[in-house]
């Protein structure tokens, strides 16, 4: 991963009734030099799915889905159950994605299933974690155990900034 950009950068977005929202500009930045348009135009691609883990999506360029198959592939070999058969779950929860064009202003539809997943409804917060994007409703990113204080003040402090207290 030596010539992929690292997401670092947050930020909050509006999610509109239709699920349209703009990736801030920092992590926009970063994706649109992992996966530039062949015709050199803003905008791009981005795959939204469901985070493995938490309740919260994952955003990443094609380029990234290379990457996780390997990754995926590693932890299916390494852990294969005694019988050695495959834990074919492993892969259907790191495979959840869909991809969307963004255009050059980073405004995207996010997927409808994904988002209901979430539970993204006016606000998404966005929380670059190095490989791929977190997105976020706030309230439950703060009401989520295990992570971060400083990332749930971040969710804290845009809200605040919009009026919102959480």
């Amino acid at each position: 991963m030596t010539n992929r950009g690292r997401y670092q950068g947050d930020g909050i977005g509006l999610v509109d009734d239709k699920g349209r929202v703009a990736i801030p500009s920092a992590l926009r930045a970063i994706l649109s030099a992992n996966a530039p348009k062949a015709n050199g135009k803003d905008g791009g691609t981005i795959i939204i799915g469901a985070h493995q883990k938490n309740r919260c999506l994952v955003a990443y360029d094609p380029g990234y889905v290379d990457l996780l198959a390997e990754r995926l592939d590693r932890l299916e070999a390494a852990n294969l159950a005694d019988d050695g058969d495959i834990d074919y779950n492993r892969k259907r929860a790191g495979a959840s994605g869909e991809a969307v064009p963004f255009d050059g202003s980073g405004r995207f539809i996010m997927p409808a299933f994904p988002r209901f997943y979430a539970g993204i409804k006016g606000h998404a917060f966005f929380y670059g974690v190095l490989d791929y994007i977190e997105i976020w409703d706030p309230a439950t990113l703060i009401a989520t155990d295990g992570l971060p204080p400083v990332v749930k003040e971040m969710a804290r402090f845009y809200m605040a900034e919009r009026g919102v207290a959480l």
